[in-house]
């Protein structure tokens, strides 16, 4: 955002949320099962290629469900918007509390569904809550990330 005088310019970017994780793969199978999303296709020639240019070498790939993947993320996009949440590869294991997380909007009457299907597939339940006339679960993901079923 850019400030002259008193007026305030607004910039409309574009972006993507980046989940920080130990297995990005795995994390990204889980997340678009539990919101509906792609995962993004990987780009198996493109990735062989860079390879074998040397512009990559093998250790910066793995295989997943028997595809060859770049091994420190992978994407999922929304289906209609192309909208996209990047699972990175980090060191170092979840420590805290999220600073920012996602709230999933399901509806009143199929939160408790979404928790169960989405404890089924490895979530944990963190908490409810209400405030007024709203009402909310916090789970956790399988690596602990937490995130709101409203």
């Amino acid at each position: 955002m850019s400030v002259v005088g008193s007026t305030v310019a607004a910039m409309a970017y574009d972006f993507q949320v980046t989940i920080d994780c130990a297995d990005p793969h795995t994390l990204a199978d889980w997340w678009a099962e539990a919101i509906g999303w792609d995962v993004e296709p990987s780009k198996e020639a493109f990735i062989r290629q860079m390879v074998d240019e040397g512009k990559a070498s093998e250790s910066d790939t793995k295989t997943h469900k028997g595809v060859l993947v770049w091994r420190v993320g992978q994407a999922i996009l929304h289906p209609e918007s192309g909208r996209r949440i990047l699972f990175q590869l980090v060191p170092e294991a979840k420590t805290c509390k999220n600073r920012v997380h996602l709230d999933i909007r399901v509806g009143d009457e199929r939160r408790e569904a979404e928790v169960t299907r989405l404890t089924a597939l490895g979530a944990k339940i963190l908490h409810r809550g209400s405030q007024g006339p709203f009402n909310w679960v916090t789970i956790a993901d399988p690596e602990g990330n937490e995130l709101c079923l409203s």
